[in-house]
């Protein structure tokens, strides 16, 4: 199973408040609505602290002096603070839901823009799961932190510290005690931070991968189940699942332990003011009133101090979900990358000059899979494409519509470098079909004109359809309207072939490259499609990846691709004639024919 290589997950360095600063300009739109909600929630907090003050005017007045219409005016007021209390929550909750919830699909809708931008070298090196879970459970994460936790941040910090103000200001002694536990709980607080984001990172991260697995199950289903392995891969995804369940019982445990922290010490101080207070009040050296106050008081701080422990651990697990969210939007998209050439005086056609690659996560030192190619298709002139299996035909193939950047020399179309062209005009000059064909879950017609511009139509399709041989499409349940569900896996593999090169010709492409398009067709439909493919090459310049001489024969020329350099270019006679090597291959394809 593939892991991305680029997830820093054992960083240490990283700060959470700067990560989490990230963030702002998506919170910007919303920050008016984002601000008043968290002073409606401080109004409500310090609501609460104003119910200790009604308690000890209650307890010193009415109380003490029996006056029931006291008592009931007092039971008046806490009714009143209780029901504002409660609506002012109310309104925060209503303040935040909505435009968070846009924040979150905004960041959605964008890091699926991004990843439409970015080269296919991108996506080699990461895992599908990966990307899946940063879009999903990571951003999830975000929107909770800006809805709760970093609200609540900021709302039980004015609430301490506003409540700690009233209880010095109501006995400095009694305060004193309760403020003792202040040094050890941060202590605690900063140790737990650092813990918890490394072991946050690695859950996360292990989420990503199971995903991952998942993902790759579900895909490759048909394979899983034909060589019996759904035993090892059930395996594999308990151990996973078992490894994803130790790292959240890690978390568990450390939050456990913040807790245990931050919930006694604040008692045990409660605790020792009560026997103090009590002790002055027997004394009479305090009223029963301000005692009252000042527990009460105390208590109403009990759930801004013990909601410390997971608002950090909340806040980490945001913080973790930014770094990912933005580790794939920090990557450079395609669109940002500088021409590396200008424009030439090259012949037209399609030429390659000099032409070396090595993929990015080659080894150091590893030899490239192109090696200075130099080839010329003339303008309206098919050239086959030939070559041992790994000689580089595939890669070359990409390099065309910039799927890939050549390591150095340049490839020009018409006598345009075509690193000095906008790759929406590349690509709509260049179509692709590739071996391994691809679809959607849409429909046929859907998939066939994905190769075309958005308003073409019924001419267009039937066209492509005719020249692929996909006549089959109109014999399906519903026609070209069909869906043809996930990887266009309820078609056969003949059949996705022919639709994959109707996709390419249906937009009457100036350049077409084609990889080996006609693999997986039987001999009777390959005849009629190199028939119709003809008259389509006749109108295009084209390069065609070949494994068999008959589609050899639909090329003007060929080209023997060997050790990463053209060998050879011809007629398929001359090549027959002069190159051994070409010769050993063709007898080879013939051979397996027969």
């Amino acid at each position: 199973m593939a892991t991305t290589q680029e997830t820093p997950g054992s960083r240490t360095d990283r700060s959470a408040v700067r990560t989490l600063l990230r963030l702002w300009p998506y919170v910007r739109p919303v920050r008016a609505r984002w601000f008043t909600a968290a002073a409606v929630a401080v109004v409500a907090s310090c609501l609460a602290l104003v119910i200790p003050l009604v308690l000890k005017w209650m307890v010193d007045g009415p109380i003490t002096d029996r006056d029931p219409a006291g008592v009931w005016l007092g039971a008046l007021f806490l009714f009143l603070l209780g029901i504002g209390e409660a609506l002012l929550f109310g309104l925060r909750r209503w303040l935040v839901a909505r435009p968070l919830a846009g924040v979150e699909a905004s960041m959605r809708a964008e890091l699926y823009r991004h990843l439409q931008r970015l080269p296919v070298a991108f996506h080699d090196r990461w895992a599908s799961g990966q990307l899946l879970s940063r879009g999903t459970t990571d951003l999830m994460l975000v929107r909770m932190f800006l809805a709760f936790p970093l609200t609540f941040l900021l709302v039980n910090s004015v609430t301490i510290l506003v409540g700690v103000v009233i209880m010095l200001v109501q006995d400095v002694a009694l305060g004193l005690v309760i403020l003792v536990p202040a040094v050890p709980v941060m202590v605690m607080c900063v140790v737990f931070e650092k813990r918890y984001a490394l072991v946050a990172r690695r859950a996360q991260d292990q989420v990503g991968d199971l995903t991952t697995l998942v993902e790759e199950s579900v895909l490759g289903i048909r394979i899983i189940k034909g060589f019996g392995r759904h035993r090892s891969q059930a395996r594999a995804f308990r151990e996973m699942a078992r490894t994803l369940r130790g790292t959240e019982l890690h978390k568990a445990r450390l939050l456990a332990t913040i807790w245990a922290v931050i919930i006694t010490l604040p008692e045990l101080a409660i605790g020792a003011a009560l026997v103090l207070g009590t002790v002055r009040v027997a004394d009479g050296d305090l009223s029963a009133g301000t005692l009252v106050a000042f527990l009460s008081t105390a208590l109403a701080l009990r759930w801004p101090v013990d909601s410390i422990g997971f608002l950090l651990a909340m806040s980490q697990e945001a913080a973790t979900a930014t770094e990912r969210y933005f580790e794939v939007m920090d990557a450079v998209p395609e669109d940002r990358e500088v021409a590396k050439a200008q424009e030439g005086e090259a012949g037209r056609g399609l030429r390659f000059e000099g032409v070396r690659f090595r993929y990015p996560d080659a080894p150091e030192g590893s030899p490239p899979v192109l090696d200075g190619v130099d080839l010329h298709i003339r303008p309206g002139e098919s050239m086959a494409l030939v070559g041992a299996t790994g000689s580089g035909k595939t890669t070359l193939t990409a390099l065309v519509p910039r799927l890939y950047e050549p390591t150095s020399g340049r490839i020009t179309l018409d006598g345009r470098d075509i690193t000095a062209m906008p790759r929406e005009e590349l690509r709509a000059l260049v179509a692709v079909a590739f071996e391994e064909p691809t679809l959607f879950s849409a429909s046929v017609a859907d998939n066939v004109l994905m190769g075309t511009a958005a308003e073409a139509g019924e001419p267009q399709l039937e066209r492509a359809l005719s020249v692929a041989q996909a006549g089959f499409a109109h014999d399906l349940p519903q026609g070209t309207a069909t869906q043809v569900g996930e990887q266009g896996l309820s078609l056969s593999g003949g059949q996705r072939q022919r639709l994959a090169l109707a996709r390419a010709v249906v937009g009457r492409p100036r350049f077409l490259v084609l990889d080996d398009p006609l693999s997986a067709l039987d001999v009777h439909t390959e005849a009629l499609v190199e028939a119709a493919l003809r008259d389509v090459l006749a109108e295009t310049t084209a390069l065609i990846v070949a494994h068999r001489p008959s589609t050899v024969l639909l090329a003007d020329r060929v080209a023997l691709l060997s050790g990463g350099r053209v060998a050879a270019v011809g007629t398929h006679h001359e090549l027959l004639r002069d190159n051994a090597e070409y010769a050993h291959l063709m007898a080879g394809t013939e051979e397996a024919a027969r």
